[in-house]
């Protein structure tokens, strides 16, 4: 299942806090909550999943924004983008003191917002995995976020947004040259990679090599023969020693 990014506001203006959730809410984003001060905030990150928090530097508590975004790096591992009406070299100084992801100067526009999202995502992303690539925008590209809130998932990009795909969906993987065709529950992903180095991103208990071109969730598998397996009416050749291993975990 497909899942949006899951975005915190930490924003002591409301009017502005909640013009920043229609635009979000508008490009295709989830709003996780929306809050004025520093202790909502850290309630939010510890009893909801948060993919990314948008921070208000100047808040209407004792703590700023800088505190929060300190909260974050020693906490959680997700990305945080300062929101601010200061761009003065102290304000900006300070704020480098806890290395947000982005920096985004008031007033703005939706695509400004829409870009500080973006690339603070890409650039997080990228950073933990050190894997670069270009791909054009009907390619899906997928990224694992090290994040132990998102161990369960896997997320792909899909024209201008990362979603979140669950382990458990994913059915099967098949290589057709550079791509990779990721089959889950309901869709197809196109991702750029190849299948030696996508397995290892995956489950080990789960996914298998079961054939040169293939990778295969074994909690799908619905029935074999000497030649094949078939997961969703879909019959997918598999090895000699994919086949011994399979019967193998039948017979024990």
């Amino acid at each position: 299942m497909e899942q949006p990014i899951k975005i915190l506001i930490v924003e002591d203006n409301v009017i502005i806090a909640d013009d920043m959730q229609s635009m979000l809410e508008e490009i295709g984003y989830e709003i996780v909550d929306n809050v004025i001060v520093y202790e909502q905030a850290v309630e939010v990150l510890k009893s909801q999943q948060v993919d990314l928090v948008l921070i208000d530097i100047i808040l209407a508590s004792d703590k700023t924004g800088i505190d929060l975004g300190k909260h974050i790096r020693e906490n959680y591992d997700i990305p945080f983008i300062f929101v601010t009406s200061n761009s003065d070299r102290a304000t900006v100084e300070n704020a480098k003191t806890v290395k947000p992801n982005g920096y985004l100067v008031k007033p703005f526009e939706q695509q400004d917002l829409y870009t500080s999202i973006e690339i603070a995502l890409s650039n997080f992303i990228y950073g933990k995995q050190n894997n670069g690539g270009n791909l054009s925008e009907d390619i899906n590209e997928d990224v694992p976020m090290s994040n132990s809130i998102l161990k369960d998932s896997i997320f792909v990009k899909k024209q201008h947004l990362y979603y979140r795909i669950q382990f458990g969906d994913i059915q099967f993987i098949k290589a057709d040259n550079v791509y990779l065709e990721v089959n889950t529950i309901d869709k197809k992903f196109l991702v750029r990679s190849p299948l030696k180095d996508y397995l290892e991103k995956l489950p080990k208990k789960k996914f298998y090599r079961a054939h040169k071109s293939y990778i295969v969730n074994v909690d799908h598998i619905d029935a074999i023969n000497s030649k094949d397996i078939m997961i969703n009416n879909t019959l997918i050749p598999i090895s000699k020693d994919f086949k011994e291993f399979i019967i193998s975990a039948m017979n024990s």
